[in-house]
């Protein structure tokens, strides 16, 4: 049986033979080219780079599937590259394949989770994170630079409709989380409308936001009512002159409201994001700690991550163990909890206490190996790893007529894509990336 090959996305390659075709990936750079060497032996390159795809047949559960044989070159500069590639076969049995790096064998057994989004290491992305909209009411400096940012007409931004589109498209093939980000997800006006249709949704568990915490209060009874199931709300300091100073907003006393209201109106437990920074909150960990003797709240700090325009330095990040090791002092019976598998937050409690704390530690322990999460930004950009510069506009597919096959072809290959782990604080500091507020937070 001979596959059929295909790269990702338009425009199509001429000099394929009868029973395959080809698409060049919009995401290969430099010189595009595809020679189909034999019926089983295909040979993809561009600039001068080369990996050579034997695909073979083999028998699982009665019914044949393509699996991919990598050999991965090395070209005479010392680089390693790769070349992402869907295997379809003739009468229909498919299979995501990627190749890249050093990468483990591409999984061969039938799979309860969507191929479509499991990656090359085997993990299974589940968890969708889709950011609304780059504005904000907040000019937080790890978030966004002090200078502000261009934003992105709203014409190219993802319209109701397609948000829905593809919050439907990434649940059918196993997403059951959905978290709605931004900017601030509460300025965008149809955001009550988004959380109702994506409740609708069979299979989506839970809908949880992302939020300064500004409009809260008049927001919170539609948002129930619409549907949302969790709230994260950012809160960098409980000194109100210096919470100003960290967002370069007031507003204070307005998100103590929108925790506490929330809260009251049983969202449990209520998220309270702290991104942790040396010389400007770092003394108020114990407070924060507090809060958590008499509120059911999980105050998660989280590590200072470097991204584009907020003058990230080593020397202001605050890492988990030293975060740990003050809080023990105050407190050394506390407990770790534990979590599941992909969480990102390392859990602890003072028993006693009716919430909890978490760390976000992105920098000094990383959690790439059981990441289960993938990012669309306002714009449609598909980002499937925080610090990664890599982006695939899903938007742009959508709007050329693109099918849902077609888009899932397009998620696959970005997804095959992911490395097994991020390059570390020193290097993402000097990679090129968005600002977090472009991003989705």
């Amino acid at each position: 049986m001979i596959p059929k090959l295909s790269l990702c996305y338009q425009p199509k390659v001429k000099g394929y033979k009868a029973g395959h075709f080809a698409n060049a990936s919009p995401i290969l750079q430099g010189e595009q080219k595809l020679t189909i060497v034999s019926a089983g032996d295909h040979k993809c390159s561009y600039s001068n780079h080369a990996v050579n795809l034997k695909p073979e047949t083999h028998q699982t559960n009665s019914k044949e599937r393509a699996v991919v044989n990598l050999n991965l070159k090395t070209t005479a500069n010392g680089q390693r590259e790769f070349c992402d590639i869907y295997l379809q076969l003739c009468f229909g049995a498919k299979v995501p394949a990627h190749s890249g790096g050093v990468r483990q064998g591409l999984k061969t057994e039938a799979l309860p989770f969507s191929a479509f989004l499991t990656d090359t290491f085997g993990r299974r992305h589940n968890y969708l994170r889709i950011s609304l909209t780059e504005k904000c009411n907040f000019r937080c400096q790890y978030c966004m630079p002090e200078e502000g940012v261009k934003l992105t007409p709203r014409s190219q931004l993802l319209s109701t409709e397609e948000v829905l589109t593809l919050a439907r498209l990434f649940v059918q093939e196993g997403v059951d989380k959905i978290r709605l980000t931004g900017g601030e997800p509460l300025i965008r006006p149809d955001v009550l409308h988004i959380i109702a249709g994506m409740r609708k949704l069979e299979g989506l568990k839970t809908i949880a936001m992302t939020t300064n915490g500004m409009n809260l209060p008049r927001f919170l009874p539609g948002l129930q009512e619409a549907g949302l199931d969790l709230l994260n709300i950012s809160l960098d300091s409980l000194v109100p002159v210096k919470f100003e100073f960290i967002v370069r907003r007031k507003g204070f006393h307005k998100v103590m409201e929108g925790i506490n209201k929330a809260i009251e109106m049983g969202y449990s437990p209520v998220k309270v994001n702290c991104v942790v920074m040396r010389g400007l909150n770092e003394d108020e960990l114990l407070d924060f700690v507090a809060l958590t003797e008499k509120k059911p709240l999980e105050v998660r700090f989280i590590e200072y991550m470097p991204f584009d325009g907020n003058r990230w330095n080593f020397k202001k990040m605050v890492s988990y163990q030293e975060m740990l090791d003050h809080i023990k002092q105050e407190w050394p019976n506390l407990e770790r909890v534990a979590g599941a598998e992909a969480d990102t937050a390392k859990i602890y409690k003072v028993p006693g206490f009716k919430g909890q704390v978490g760390f976000i530690t992105s920098m000094s322990e990383h959690f790439c190996g059981s990441c289960n999460r993938l990012r669309i930004t306002a714009d449609g950009n598909l980002k499937v790893c925080l610090f990664g510069n890599s982006e695939v506009s899903l938007r742009d597919s959508l709007r050329s007529g693109a099918t849902d096959e077609e888009l899932l072809q397009i998620i696959s290959a970005a997804v095959g894509r992911k490395k097994k782990q991020h390059a570390g604080m020193f290097s993402i500091s000097q990679m090129k990336n968005r600002p977090m507020i472009l991003i989705g937070g």
